[in-house]
C-alpha cells in the first residue's frame, strides 16, 4: 500500500498525473464503458460491486482505486459502498464527461464492435418522459385513471432527486443491453486480482 491515500475526490487533471499508479473501476453499464472509458479501467457495474469485493480490497491493498462513472453520482455510491467495508477509494470528479471536456481520451475496447449505447441518465429521462407521455395520452383517449402513470413518474423523479438515487436506472441496469457478459465480468476480476 501507498504511504498517502488519495482523497476522497480527485480532479481530472490530477487522475491523469496518477493514472499510472491507481487502479481505475468503471461502475458504469457496459454498453456505456465500451462506448469509451479511462485507459486502463476495470469494468465492475454498480449492482456488481458487491460481488466484485474481496477482489476490489486485495487490489486496494496494493494501491489506491479510483471508481468513476459518467457523471459521478454513481461513483460515489460505489466509493460509500467501499468505505463501509473498509476498502479506500476516490472518486473522479465530474467522471468520464469531465475527463473527456477536459481533453484526455477515452479508449473503447478494440475486440468488441463498439456500441451506441445510451448512457443511464438517457435511458432514465427517454424512458420517464415516454411513461409520462404514454400516461396523458391513455388518460386522454381511454380513462382519466391514466393520468396517474404520470402523476407517479413525476413523483418518482421528485423522490430521486431528493435522495440521490434513483430506482429506474436500477431497473435500466438490468436489461440485457447493460448487463455485463459473465466472461468480461471475470476478466475483470481476474485483472483486480493480478494488480
Amino acid at each position: 500500500m501507498t504511504a498517502s491515500p488519495v482523497p476522497s475526490a480527485l480532479a481530472t487533471d490530477q487522475v491523469h498525473g496518477l493514472l499510472h499508479r491507481l487502479t481505475v473501476i468503471d461502475v458504469r453499464t457496459p454498453g456505456e464503458y465500451a462506448s469509451g472509458h479511462l485507459p486502463g479501467a476495470l469494468n465492475i457495474p454498480l449492482d456488481q460491486v458487491r460481488r466484485a469485493l474481496p477482489d476490489i480490497r486485495h487490489a486496494a491493498e496494493r494501491g489506491e482505486i479510483l471508481v468513476v462513472c459518467a457523471s459521478g453520482a454513481r461513483s460515489e455510491n460505489a466509493c460509500k459502498l467501499l468505505a463501509d467495508q473498509g476498502v479506500p477509494a476516490a472518486t473522479l470528479a465530474g467522471g468520464t464527461g469531465a475527463w473527456a471536456a477536459a481533453g484526455h481520451d477515452l479508449h473503447r475496447p478494440a475486440a468488441h464492435k463498439p456500441r451506441t449505447a445510451w448512457g443511464m441518465e438517457r435511458q432514465v429521462r427517454f424512458t420517464a418522459g415516454t411513461m409520462v407521455l404514454v400516461g396523458l395520452a391513455l388518460g386522454l383517449l381511454v380513462h382519466p385513471a391514466f393520468q396517474l402513470v404520470s402523476a407517479a413518474i413525476a413523483g418518482g423523479l421528485v423522490f430521486s432527486a431528493l435522495t440521490d438515487t434513483c430506482g429506474m436506472a436500477a431497473l435500466l441496469g438490468r436489461l440485457p443491453h447493460n448487463r455485463p457478459r459473465p466472461a468480461d465480468l471475470a476478466a475483470a476480476l481476474t485483472a483486480l486480482r493480478g494488480r
